[in-house]
């Protein structure tokens, strides 16, 4: 087994996540099988109970396990299923040398961060590594790690001293440390300043690992003259000193580092160069360029609460994304803070009121993303509630969904006492109930996670066709709440039709209302599944049906194959490959931790 060590310093921010994937790509494009890690340093077992506010998005995978956004990354990139095992904590290491403490498998020795902490940090890694992730046998070539923080981090040092005396472990040739770093532009003299790298590579020497590739970041190409002065500072070839510029598009960044030989100075250090071949990026060359050449747009309405860091909601705007572009659109997504379409917010920020319906109507779609909690609950039903009644496309995802239930009872109906009991556990009419399964006390992995299979019931309806009309699919979940089984006949009766089930039939999983354009809801999260070359289905259909072409996906469906999107299907079940980004906007167009930039006139990547 090989590994690449991604490691970061000077500030935070700069696109490691984005860089190991893109790492990631190149090599697995020379015929290199690969895996991925990434460390979080946070004492959190996961990223389960984090605020999307601080942390970003909580992304989840096949087995539940609710992790870092970039694994999100390395997965759509490198078009492989993860495990909850590849994203290591340091709550993770510590709780599992606490567990053997208390066994006694330590026999009777005092417990200490060196060496018990970093030799378990270290069989975790060896374990994981071995374990395939890209649906064959046996283990990867080489495994991707990213340390997450910046060199110098003290929350960081463990781990850093755990990998020091893994490199030795594993010895020369196995190892290979990729250090990305900032080279920034001071706009007075307008000159690239290496100092800050050179101080950033200077503190790695000293805790004890040497970089072998520096990734510079910048907004521009890096100068010969200033290679050259990196490289005799920090003792690293000139040919091994890469610059992450500024690019159009996140599909650009593995194109990047292949022009620059990364590949090369890579399989160089790892003693790789007789066994890979020259990498093949067509696929991504073509995504990129057609990206850049998208002319018309279609305009969706994201309403949600988290809307002041888009990261909150990165692979729902991925999954936009992937789809925009399969049906040859250009993405602009107009934020909505779900608070300001409420009549509250009229009487205290008119203005802001105003905005956010004008942001609403002018949509051309419109899409509520999951959340947790009450706040903005009311403008996310009254955003349901303009998509129904004007025929406005609809996708609404986990808790859009149920508040897309709730919108119905209220007002087609007739029940204004409609509500979820998350909001109203005395609810006269509780259309959306607590799980029995679920615990009330204790917050972190204690909801319906992961992969679990939805049987569709309707033959003819959008979203199977969307799937290409197979039987089942399997999506990914999170969450507590469910659509309540007793009154899902009612609500069929009223003209709500639940398309999609669990195989007990009691849990809903997609809705749909048949005589609209399109209103969808699905319980699960189709955006975890999304890649660039396979959009979700469900995604493709808001988009289309966003930009007039719905009717020719479908029929392309009805057809067995799908118009413009190519869906791959095993075993009568949609699946998901390839890849994108995660913290895109990290390096396309210089931006920070997401992929992209949200302004008053949307989004841009």
């Amino acid at each position: 087994m090989k590994y690449v060590l991604v490691t970061g310093g000077v500030v935070s921010g700069l696109g490691k996540g984005v860089t190991a994937s893109s790492i990631g790509v190149v090599l697995k494009s020379c015929g290199l099988r690969i895996t991925s890690i990434k460390i979080d340093p946070y004492l959190n077992t996961d990223a389960g109970t984090m605020s999307p506010f601080e942390h970003g998005e909580v992304f989840v995978l096949d087995d539940g396990g609710e992790v870092d956004l970039d694994l999100g990354n390395y997965e759509r990139f490198l078009d492989i299923k993860l495990t909850r095992d590849n994203n290591i904590t340091t709550g993770k290491i510590y709780q599992s040398v606490l567990e053997k403490e208390r066994k006694g498998e330590y026999l009777g020795k005092t417990v200490q961060v060196v060496p018990h902490i970093t030799n378990a940090i270290q069989e975790w890694i060896e374990r994981v590594a071995m374990v395939p992730v890209d649906g064959k046998e046996g283990p990867a070539d080489v495994c991707v790690i990213e340390l997450g923080g910046t060199i110098g981090d003290i929350e960081s040092m463990p781990f850093i001293e755990a990998l020091g005396q893994f490199s030795y472990h594993v010895g020369p040739g196995n190892f290979c440390l990729v250090h990305v770093s900032l080279v920034p532009v001071l706009n007075v003299v307008g000159e690239q300043k290496t100092k800050p790298t050179q101080h950033s590579v200077r503190g790695l020497r000293g805790l004890g690992l040497t970089p072998n590739i520096l990734a510079c970041r910048s907004t521009k190409k890096l100068e010969e003259n200033v290679k050259e002065k990196l490289s005799q500072f920090c003792h690293v070839p000139a040919a091994n000193i890469l610059t992450l510029y500024d690019v159009s598009n996140i599909w650009r960044i593995p194109l990047l580092l292949q022009d620059q030989k990364a590949h090369e100075a890579i399989l160089k250090v790892l003693n790789l160069e007789s066994f890979a071949r020259e990498p093949k990026l067509d696929e991504w060359v073509a995504r990129a360029t057609i990206f850049d050449g998208l002319q018309d747009t279609v305009r969706i309405a994201m309403v949600g609460k988290y809307t002041g860091l888009s990261d909150s909601y990165l692979s729902v705007l991925k999954a936009l994304l992937h789809a925009s572009v399969d049906c040859r659109r250009k993405l602009v997504v107009d934020w909505v803070a779900s608070t300001d379409l409420e009549d509250s917010t009229a009487l205290e920020a008119p203005n802001a009121y105003k905005a956010a319906w004008n942001s609403l109507k002018g949509a051309d779609g419109v899409l509520v993303p999951g959340g947790f909690g009450d706040r903005g609950v009311q403008g996310k039903i009254l955003a349901a509630n303009y998509a129904r009644e004007n025929n406005v496309p609809y996708l609404g995802i986990c808790l859009g969904m149920q508040l897309a239930v709730v919108e119905f009872a209220r007002n087609v109906m007739n029940l204004p006492g409609a509500n979820s009991t998350e909001f109203d556990p005395n609810a006269k009419t509780p259309c959306v109930i607590f799980m029995p399964e679920g615990s009330k006390t204790h917050m972190g992995g204690t909801m319906r996670l992961g992969s679990r299979r939805t049987f569709f019931k309707a033959v003819d309806c959008k979203s199977a066709k969307l799937y290409g009309n197979v039987s089942y699919v399997d999506e990914r979940h999170r969450h507590r709440y469910e659509v309540n089984p007793d009154m899902v006949a009612e609500f069929e009766n009223a003209g709500l039709q639940f398309v999609g089930k669990d195989e007990t039939e009691r849990r809903m999983e997609i809705i749909e209302i048949p005589d609209h354009r399109y209103f969808v809801g699905a319980q699960f999260h189709p955006e975890f599944k999304s890649r660039p070359s396979k959009p979700s289905p469900l995604f493709v259909g808001l988009i289309a049906a966003s930009s007039g072409q719905l009717d020719r996906v479908l029929q392309g469906c009805c057809n067995g194959h799908v118009i413009p999107t190519k869906h791959s299907l095993s075993n009568g079940s949609y699946t998901s490959a390839v890849h994108q980004n995660g913290h895109a906007k990290k390096l396309a167009n210089g931006l920070s931790n997401g992929s992209f930039y949200a302004n008053g006139n949307g989004v841009h990547a």
